[in-house]
């Protein structure tokens, strides 16, 4: 008998703010379908919204209710200027913050953009027993986060722990109400 655990694919839904993009030119969101994707996840969802607080909130409650979609990832808005406004409108829905995912984010960071990292709002959390990740809007900052990060902690082989073997205890709290 071996202890080696099999893969579990996990539904991911993907969020670009922008009052620009379109899916033709989205690259952030192109870097992370193909790189869950080629992990072997399942791309659920993916749509873009105007940096709008009402905007951001609406679809990404909509996604953390509808069956098959375990994450949800959003791109984009996590800055400083008048038009950012991604955490302001994500960290009101969470039950659960993730302040780690937001450390860990910004040493990686550190390493590759120096203390230009400061200029992020990257961070993490759960909102009905849905991951929710609100990443920078380039590209590299999505590969930084998903080859750290997610692609591990969305991984049921990464030892010692991951998130895919504790999403089956997340709605725990609602259980023991009934």
């Amino acid at each position: 008998m071996t202890n080696e655990r099999s893969f579990i694919p996990v539904g991911i839904a993907i969020l670009t703010v922008s009052d620009t993009r379109t899916l033709a030119d989205d690259k952030s969101g192109d870097t992370l379908q193909q790189r869950l994707c080629d992990a072997g996840h399942k791309l659920v969802e993916r749509a873009i919204v105007p940096d709008d607080i009402e905007a951001i909130r609406s679809i990404v409650k909509k996604w953390s209710q509808q069956a098959g979609i375990d994450v949800i990832i959003t791109t984009g808005g996590t800055g400083f200027t008048g038009r950012d406004v991604t955490p302001e409108a994500l960290e009101p829905l969470f039950e659960k913050r993730m302040d780690g995912f937001s450390t860990i984010f910004h040493r990686i960071s550190y390493e590759k953009i120096g203390t230009s990292t400061i200029q992020s709002r990257a961070l993490g959390g759960l909102l009905n027993q849905t991951f929710v990740f609100a990443l920078p809007g380039s590209s590299g900052a999505c590969r930084d986060a998903w080859d750290n990060i997610l692609q591990y902690q969305l991984d049921y082989r990464h030892m010692p722990c991951n998130f895919v073997e504790i999403m089956p205890r997340l709605d725990e709290h609602l259980r023991r109400k009934k």
